[in-house]
């Protein structure tokens, strides 16, 4: 059985407001709890007006408080802003409050511009420099194996508790797999990205995964899908994504274009083929087209789970979106 997951950037749509996004994302939470998906992971971004969420560890603090049964956790924190010593007890607070429910997945890009960056990290933005030490940090402090001459070998790490946050490293590139390869822990190859040789650093990763952290490789693939009821209102949709994608391309910080925004938007050539280009990113359309193209997609990266990002023109159709697709896979919902 396929499992699912989502992925919610709190995109802010036209018309709307950053609080909305966020109403918007707790609510969609406690449907995809509802639905049966297996976790819900929050991005980190700064500085972009089309996305809401800074602090995922906040967030998640509240959709902790309302949901049941589903994980919840970062996709991802991005390690390179913060101290892992910080980030592990900000987690093992999830954790204490949430347990056996919270996953720390954790990424190198600065989720925004350079300039916002290095405002964020004042002024010590590390560009991903050391995020390799600062994973394999965390990952010591987790398993209480820093080395002797560590600065925080000792330091009681707080909260004390039995259990611990599941660890994710985050990529779009051979770099992300390796790491998580080299230190035994899960990977999450983000598609939606990178549409092109996910398959490849999979593959890679789980040939040279080293028994550590877990006894075993996981792979999950990220995936931007949107779903509807008919063809013609996926084509609909899909016009408002296209925008965005070519907004993105240029460079516009602006909030995600809505449906009416998208089918009024007229291209020259040159857009268009920007827009041909971003394609094969998303996969939208019908239930039927969606879960052939996603199973597909499942067995090419051989992935243990698939983690669905959808941003769509209207919130209502994000939520409906990923109630079509657990209809689909047979999710068990606790409706």
């Amino acid at each position: 059985m396929t499992l699912l997951s989502v992925l919610d950037q709190s995109p802010v749509i036209a018309g709307h407001t950053a609080a909305d996004a966020l109403a918007a994302t707790v609510e969609l939470a406690q449907l995809a709890d509802d639905l049966g998906y297996t976790r819900y992971w929050c991005a980190e971004h700064h500085g972009l007006l089309g996305v809401s969420n800074p602090c995922p560890e906040v967030m998640l603090a509240r959709i902790g408080s309302v949901t049941k049964r589903i994980r919840i956790g970062s996709g991802g924190v991005m390690l390179p802003y913060y101290s892992p010593f910080k980030v592990a007890e900000q987690f093992l607070m999830l954790e204490a409050l949430f347990p056996n429910r919270v996953d720390l997945g954790v990424g190198r890009a600065p989720g925004g511009d350079m300039r916002t960056a290095q405002a964020v990290a004042g002024g010590a933005y590390n560009r991903g420099d050391l995020f390799a030490q600062q994973v394999t940090e965390l990952v010591a402090l987790m398993d209480g194996t820093l080395p002797a001459d560590h600065l925080a070998h000792g330091v009681v790490l707080q909260p004390q508790i039995d259990t611990r946050p599941q660890l994710w490293v985050l990529g779009s590139s051979d770099f992300g797999g390796m790491l998580a390869a080299q230190l035994g822990i899960r990977f999450s190859f983000a598609h939606f990205i990178n549409a092109h040789f996910g398959h490849l650093v999979a593959d890679a990763y789980r040939q040279r995964f080293v028994v550590g952290h877990e006894p075993k490789p996981y792979l999950a693939a990220a995936v931007f899908v949107i779903c509807a009821d008919t063809e013609a209102q996926a084509a609909d949709l899909e016009k408002a994504v296209d925008l965005r994608r070519l907004q993105m391309a240029y460079g516009l910080n602006a909030p995600i274009p809505s449906i009416e925004q998208g089918l009024a938007q007229e291209y020259g050539p040159r857009e268009q083929l920007v827009i041909d280009r971003e394609k094969p990113r998303s996969i939208v359309g019908t239930p039927e087209t969606v879960t052939e193209r996603l199973r597909a997609l499942e067995e090419r990266f051989r992935a243990d789970e698939l983690i669905v990002l959808t941003v769509a023109g209207s919130y209502a159709a994000r939520r409906r979106s990923y109630e079509l697709l657990a209809e689909a896979f047979g999710l068990s919902s606790q409706r």
